[in-house]
């Protein structure tokens, strides 16, 4: 298994449905912006909608850290517009819902269960240069917590800008960060 933190996002052409319209996403439209590729099994179940509204009640703050997030399952376009007719909780999403029928973004992402035709809850952060930064991937019975990813992008972004430091555990911004010396060998 080769390793997916600094490997370049895969290439992509899928369908979406975004505020009431279909449209075409690719990997053009994500690079050279910070971007979160939000799987997840499928329309219609339990903890799903519970994790895609954390995020949409977090979206306005990815978006003023200048980050878009794309939702991606193996559902079809027409069947995440139907789940935003059917839902008030998947009507408040704004993000961009890809679909993902043929499984080929998942797979790609290592999260597809090939038996089944879904995605494991994966969740990756792509740098505007489209290198992943953050990979995550949780059992299917295991929700995700927005607040958490918005640290991680915090710290993604800092480290970014700042690359002669790191962010220690449980960092927040605005928090000391160190910077990694022959000096701190041993001290903290």
């Amino acid at each position: 298994m080769q390793p997916i933190i600094n490997s370049q996002m895969p290439a992509f052409n899928l369908q979406a449905y975004q505020n009431g319209s279909f449209k075409t996403v690719n990997s053009d439209d994500v690079k050279g912006k910070w971007a979160i590729f939000f799987f997840y099994p499928a329309d219609f179940t339990f903890v799903c909608p519970t994790e895609l509204e954390d995020m949409a009640d977090k979206y306005a703050r990815f978006q003023e850290m200048g980050v878009e997030v794309y939702s991606v399952s193996t559902d079809t376009h027409f069947v995440h517009k139907a789940w935003h007719d059917a839902s008030a909780t998947i009507r408040k999403i704004k993000y961009p819902m890809l679909a993902d029928h043929t499984g080929a973004l998942s797979r790609a992402f290592g999260v597809l269960i090939e038996e089944d035709g879904l995605a494991y809850r994966g969740t990756f952060l792509v740098n505007p240069e489209g290198l992943i930064k953050i990979a995550e991937i949780h059992d299917n019975g295991i929700g995700r917590n927005a607040d958490e990813l918005l640290r991680k992008v915090e710290a993604a972004q800092f480290v970014a800008s700042h690359p002669d430091q790191v962010c220690p555990a449980k960092w927040k911004k605005g928090d000391a960060t160190l910077k990694p010396s022959i000096d701190l060998v041993g001290k903290i």
